[in-house]
């Protein structure tokens, strides 16, 4: 696991051991939100800078993967987590029991297939290797765009939870690759392509718009949310920091930030 707190402040602490008295987002209690690493991360300071004027007090801690935010949010060492779309925390919250909903929305990164050696889709040879995120929503959404885009052919119906089995006709043969999804960026020279969201596609300088073979379009089941457990859903503090990315600060700087590649979804 690998986690950074977006401020210096004193380590995280279990809910439990934490003043009782003072309120949340305060400085004697500042609100903890965890966030992945990139466009999450950075929207997130945006957010808290915007919040902190106001003297509402955040601290975001990052993480390098997408499974540690919801289990530190379960064990309450977070109070929110603004990282995954609805269809990731469904399939969480069946497989894990996780008792999480969501309060607002943030960003929505679309996802592209992207290729260091091939320029187009129709280029890509027989037994070419593409990469895929080896968590069940996101490598279902990949398996879609590329179905759309005509690489192989799923079966009749299938939506984000597909899988490979789910491949009905593959003339090319194409060979699926499952990999972190944080990885797959890293690891483009070592496959034909690879299906990246924009969150790790825009820190490694690929934007969906510019240098995708394929994209999604504006799909907002995949617009990422503001997650609370189910006893904070009412509290006034989830409302507040869902209010934080909605305010037109924050929009004009996902706009300016991300050129398109990230869409506001507050």
């Amino acid at each position: 696991m690998l986690r950074r707190s977006l401020l210096a402040l004193p380590a995280l602490l279990p809910l439990a051991a934490r003043a009782q008295t003072a309120e949340f987002g305060t400085a004697a209690r500042p609100l903890r939100v965890g966030v992945t690493q990139g466009v999450h991360g950075q929207t997130f300071e945006k957010v808290r800078d915007v919040l902190a004027r106001d003297g509402f007090i955040t601290r975001g801690v990052e993480f390098g993967d997408f499974i540690q935010p919801n289990a530190a949010l379960a064990a309450g060492d977070l109070d929110a987590n603004a990282y995954q779309h609805l269809p990731f925390l469904e399939a969480q919250r069946a497989q894990r029991g996780y008792d999480f909903v969501p309060v607002g929305k943030t960003v929505l990164t679309l996802m592209g297939v992207f290729s260091r050696t091939h320029r187009s889709l129709d280029a890509l040879p027989n037994g070419a290797r593409v990469a895929i995120p080896n968590d069940p929503t996101n490598g279902g959404r990949a398996l879609l765009l590329l179905a759309q885009a005509g690489v192989f052919t799923l079966r009749a119906g299938a939506d984000h939870t597909a899988t490979v089995a789910d491949i009905t006709a593959n003339p090319k043969r194409i060979r699926i690759v499952e990999l972190e999804a944080a990885s797959i960026a890293r690891s483009l020279q070592d496959v034909d392509a690879g299906a990246i969201t924009g969150n790790y596609a825009v820190p490694a300088g690929l934007n969906p718009l510019r240098d995708a073979l394929a994209r999604e379009t504006e799909q907002s089941v995949y617009t990422v949310l503001v997650v609370v457990r189910r006893a904070d859903a009412e509290r006034p503090w989830a409302k507040r920091l869902a209010e934080g990315y909605r305010h037109p600060e924050v929009r004009a700087f996902v706009e300016q930030t991300f050129g398109g590649a990230v869409i506001s979804g507050g």
